[in-house]
């Protein structure tokens, strides 16, 4: 019976998984001819004040991450610790600061 019951849930989540797999579909990010000046404003305005927040958060996520990483290597060793640190700070925002910049990495 507990077999049964756990293939079942099994079933109905891939059933899941595949139907909301089965539902999105593909889209450009170019702007359509038909969308507004003001929509294009208020997305430019939307995604500048996303990177006001993000980038700080980031930034400060980053160094946290790095601290914890120099625990790490006391503890658990140099591996455990560039993984710590490769979680926290991975990404390309600080290449697209420094290329934004003027400078190259």
């Amino acid at each position: 019976m507990a077999t049964e019951r756990l293939s079942m849930r099994q079933i109905a989540a891939l059933g899941l998984a595949l139907f909301l797999i089965g539902q999105s579909t593909a889209s450009w990010a170019e702007s359509g001819a038909q969308e507004s000046t003001l929509s294009q404003i208020g997305t430019g305005v939307g995604s500048g004040l996303g990177t006001v927040v993000y980038f700080p958060v980031k930034t400060v996520f980053c160094i946290g991450g790095g601290i914890a990483s120099g625990f790490t290597l006391i503890f658990a060793g140099r591996d455990n610790a560039n993984k710590v640190v490769s979680a926290a700070c991975r990404g390309t925002w600080l290449s697209r600061l420094m290329s934004s910049m003027g400078r190259s990495r």
